[in-house]
C-alpha cells in the first residue's frame, strides 16, 4: 500500500435527490458551497439509484444490484444486507485503507450486520433508516443525541448533520499519512424535518409551506458543513490526491414540497419509477487523478457502477469477486465507446415483503425508459415523461423487456433466501419491529412505540451454536426503562429541542399510551409456546429456551384481556452460560 493511492471521502445525503440545488435550476435554494463543488467537478448526468434509502445503501456497498442482496424495502427486516456480501469498506481495509463512517447506515443494526462488522474500522451511526426510528437510541431529536460509536452509546454535542461533518473531518485528521476511506452519511434532509430555526428562516421570503422550508434549510446547512470539508481537505493539504464526491441516494422525498415542489422539469419524486424517483446527483473531483478541468458525463450509469469504479480508481483489484456494475474509469478518461450507448440499467421499487415481477419497474437505455412495462418514454423530445410512445416502438419495447427479464433473473435467483438473526455467538442480539416480517402494520419508529400501535409477525433466527437462550420482551426500549403496560409518566420522559423540532412531529417526543398488558407469549417455531403474567411493574418478560442449532421463526408477543394483542417492539436474545 503507497499513499500515493488517493483517499475517498464520500458525502451522500438523505432524500435530497437532484432537484435542490441551484446548480440544478432551483430557483432559490442556497447552496453556494455546492454550487461551487459542482462549477469544479466531474458531473454524472445520468446517474440513477435505488428509489429509497437502504437500497441504494446496498448497492453502493457492494456493486450487487439491491435485490440480490436481500435488501429491497427499508423496513420489515428488508434493509439487512446479507452477511456474505463483500463490501467496498471490507475491500479497501483489505487494501490497507483506513475506513470509518458518519452518520446513516441503514443496512442493519445487529452483528453481523453493523457498519463495524462490514468494514467500517470506525463507525459513528444513528440506528434504522433514520434518527428517531425506531432502533434509534430513545429521544434523539437531531440535537445533542446519543449515536452508536463502534457499538457504543455516547452523546454528542450539536446538530446531527454538524456532528457528522465534524466527526468525519476528525478521522480524515487523524489519518492524513495514510490512505482513508471516509464516508459521510447525513440522515438530513430526511424528515422529520427537523433544524435549527435560523436555517428555516432563510427561506421566510420564499411563497412556501414551513415544512419546504424546513426541508431546504437541511440542505443549506448541509452545503455550509461540505464548505467545511472542502477547507479541511485544503487546510491538511489533501484535497489534490482526494477523490472528493457528493451524492444523493435517491429522488427527491415527497414530504418536503409534495408535488409543487422544484423537481428539475422531471416526473415523480422519491419512490416513483419516473425519472425523479431515481436521477441522483453523482459529482466527483480528483485533481491528481482527473486534473482539474470541470467535466460533463452522459453516459447512462447507476449505483453498481460505484464499487468497482472506486477500487479501479483505489488500484484495488477485486480478485475472484465480481460486480453487476461496472468500472466508470473508461468514462472519466474519456472513452465513447458503442459499448456504453447499448447499456441497460435497471431499477424498481419494491417496498414489499417479498419482491413482485415488474414492480415499480424502469429499465433504463440510452434516451429510452420504459416503465412498468407498459410505457415506453423518450427523454430526448419528452423529458418530463408525459407521452406514451409503447405503441410507436414496439421494437424497442421488446428490446428492453428482455433486458429486464435477464436481469429479474439475476434477483430472481438470490429472492427466496432468507436473511436471518444469528444467535449462539456470543454476541446479544436486539430484534426490533423495525425488522419484522410483518403480518400487516408495521411498528418502525419511536412515535408508533409512544401509541402503542399493534403489529404481529415474526423474526428470522439462526442458532450457530446449540444452548440456553434468555428471551426479554419489552414494550420499551432497555435505555428508557419504563414498565411494559405504564405510559412515561409525567416528569420521566426526554426532553427536546422545541424551537427546532418540526411542528407536527412531537408525537416523535412525548405523549404515549398506557397498554393494558397481563401476558407475555414466545412462540419458537418447533417448540411449545410458552407464556408468563405481567405484573403491573415489569420492565421485561424473561423466557429461558434451550435450543439446537438451526433456523427458527420467532414470534414474541404481548396480550390484554380485552383482546390486545402484539408484538414486542424490542426482544433482547443473549446466550446463558453453560
Amino acid at each position: 500500500m503507497s499513499k500515493s493511492q488517493p483517499n475517498i471521502v464520500f458525502v451522500i445525503t438523505d432524500d435530497q435527490g437532484y432537484p435542490p440545488m441551484g446548480c440544478h435550476g432551483h430557483p432559490f435554494v442556497q447552496t453556494p458551497e455546492l454550487d461551487r463543488f459542482h462549477a469544479r467537478a466531474t458531473r454524472f448526468e445520468d446517474f440513477h439509484s435505488g428509489t429509497t434509502c437502504a437500497p441504494t445503501r446496498a448497492g453502493l456497498m457492494t456493486g450487487h444490484t439491491c435485490n440480490s442482496t436481500g435488501v429491497w424495502h427499508t423496513i420489515g427486516g428488508r434493509s439487512l444486507l446479507r452477511r456474505e456480501e463483500w463490501t467496498l469498506p471490507t475491500a479497501l481495509g483489505e487494501a490497507g485503507y483506513r475506513t470509518g463512517i458518519f452518520g446513516k447506515w441503514h443496512l442493519g443494526d445487529d452483528h453481523p450486520y453493523r457498519p463495524e462488522d462490514r468494514g467500517f474500522q470506525t463507525a459513528i451511526c444513528h440506528g434504522g433508516g433514520g434518527i428517531s426510528q425506531q432502533p434509534d437510541w430513545w429521544g434523539n431529536d437531531y440535537f445533542d443525541d446519543t449515536y452508536l460509536a463502534n457499538g457504543e452509546p455516547k452523546k454528542f454535542d450539536g446538530y446531527c448533520t454538524d456532528v457528522f461533518f465534524s466527526e468525519g473531518m476528525c478521522f480524515i485528521e487523524e489519518h492524513r499519512d495514510e490512505p482513508f476511506f471516509c464516508m459521510i452519511s447525513t440522515n438530513a434532509p430526511h424528515g422529520p424535518f427537523n433544524v435549527e430555526p435560523r436555517y428555516r428562516d432563510l427561506y421566510d421570503d420564499a411563497d412556501i409551506s414551513e415544512t419546504y422550508a424546513r426541508f431546504l434549510g437541511m440542505i443549506t446547512n448541509i452545503d455550509e458543513n461540505f464548505g467545511r470539508l472542502r477547507a479541511k481537505l485544503a487546510e491538511l493539504e489533501l484535497e489534490d490526491n482526494t477523490i472528493l464526491i457528493f451524492m444523493s441516494d435517491n429522488g427527491q422525498t415527497g414530504a418536503g414540497g409534495g408535488e409543487d415542489a422544484y423537481n428539475s422539469g422531471m416526473r415523480g419524486l422519491k419512490g416513483s419509477p419516473y425519472e425523479g424517483g431515481h436521477r441522483i446527483p453523482f459529482l466527483m473531483r480528483w485533481p491528481a487523478g482527473l486534473g482539474d478541468t470541470p467535466r460533463r458525463i452522459d453516459t447512462l450509469s447507476g449505483y453498481t457502477d460505484f464499487m468497482p469504479t472506486l477500487l479501479e480508481m483505489c488500484q484495488v483489484a477485486p480478485g475472484a469477486h465480481t460486480f453487476h456494475g461496472e468500472s466508470l474509469v473508461s468514462l472519466l478518461h474519456g472513452e465513447t465507446s458503442d459499448h456504453w450507448s447499448e447499456r441497460m440499467v435497471v431499477t424498481d421499487t419494491q417496498r414489499v415483503a417479498d419482491p413482485v415481477k415488474w414492480r415499480q419497474s424502469c429499465v433504463m437505455k440510452n434516451r429510452w425508459r420504459l416503465v412498468n412495462r407498459h410505457e415506453l418514454y423518450d427523454l430526448t423530445v419528452d423529458p418530463g415523461q408525459t407521452q406514451n410512445v409503447a405503441s410507436d416502438h414496439p421494437d424497442i419495447v421488446a428490446e428492453l423487456r428482455a433486458g429486464y427479464e435477464d436481469w429479474w433473473t439475476l434477483c430472481a435467483a438470490q429472492a427466496d433466501r432468507e436473511t436471518p438473526f444469528f444467535i449462539g455467538n456470543g454476541r446479544e442480539v436486539i430484534l426490533r419491529t423495525h425488522d419484522l416480517r410483518s403480518d400487516g402494520m408495521q411498528v418502525w419508529n419511536q412515535a408508533q412505540v409512544r401509541k402503542g400501535q399493534s403489529c404481529l409477525g415474526w423474526w428470522p433466527l439462526q442458532v450457530e451454536r446449540a444452548g440456553k437462550f434468555r428471551f426479554e420482551l419489552r414494550r420499551w426500549p432497555a435505555e428508557a426503562g419504563h414498565a411494559i403496560s405504564a405510559a412515561i409518566d409525567e416528569g420521566c420522559d426526554i426532553t427536546y429541542d422545541r424551537e427546532g423540532v418540526a411542528p407536527g412531529s412531537t408525537q416523535f417526543y412525548e405523549g404515549s399510551r398506557a397498554l393494558d398488558i397481563e401476558q407475555a407469549i414466545l412462540r419458537i417455531s418447533g417448540l411449545p409456546m410458552q407464556q408468563l403474567d405481567i405484573s403491573p411493574g415489569d420492565a421485561t418478560a424473561r423466557f429461558e429456551v434451550d435450543l439446537p442449532e438451526g433456523d427458527y421463526r420467532v414470534r414474541a408477543e404481548f396480550s390484554s384481556p380485552a383482546g390486545l394483542q402484539t408484538a414486542a417492539y424490542y426482544v433482547h436474545v443473549n446466550e446463558l452460560a453453560p
